[in-house]
């Protein structure tokens, strides 16, 4: 078992990324191109839509720590805090986390990873895009502190209320469609 600064120590000389529970390390999935496609369109109209504002979104290569001991890598992540728009490497609340999901990490991003999220009282909405299905959950926090399910699946966007942010769906999910050989010149 390590602790929190042995983990970041160690994890400075490794060549992949590891997020960290509770003493525990863990590998993370190699992403697929889907993966990275969406994640990286959910990024760019974030942050086209933020600039001027108090709000900066990041990407999946930037930590964020959800516990003293519990330490994440999000796909996607909005943050208004003050603090965090000063650090170099460990972020700590976020406003909104964006989850990508693939077949061998939904259900942890679904359950055990959601759980550590909602413990973030910056938390206000937790995005899941699954790519392969096209499905879009939303989980906002209500005024009583609870996350509520809005199943956007096949709405045209995403309203993430919390930061003033839309993400239209054709946006999201842009990309993913493979080429027909022959539309691209001299293909």
């Amino acid at each position: 078992m390590m602790t929190l600064a042995e983990f970041l120590a160690w994890e400075e000389t490794q060549p992949g990324r590891h997020e960290f529970v509770r003493g525990e390390v863990f590998a993370m999935v190699r992403a697929r191109r889907v993966h990275g496609i969406v994640s990286g369109n959910v990024f760019a109209t974030l942050r086209q839509q933020l600039r001027g504002t108090p709000c900066m979104a990041f990407t999946e290569s930037m930590k964020l720590r959800v516990a003293d001991d519990v330490l994440f890598y999000p796909d996607v992540f909005v943050t208004c805090d003050p603090a965090d728009l000063r650090t170099d490497v460990l972020f700590r609340a976020p406003t909104v986390v964006v989850e990508v999901l693939s077949e061998r990490t939904q259900s942890y991003d679904r359950g055990q990873k959601f759980t550590w999220y909602r413990r973030l009282a910056s938390l206000q909405e937790y995005l899941l895009v699954d790519p392969d299905t096209r499905e879009l959950q939303l989980f906002r926090r209500g005024a009583d502190g609870l996350f509520t399910l809005h199943d956007l699946t096949g709405m045209p966007q995403v309203e993430l209320a919390s930061i003033g942010c839309s993400l239209p769906a054709d946006e999201i999910f842009d990309g993913l469609d493979p080429l027909v050989q022959g539309t691209l010149p001299g293909v």
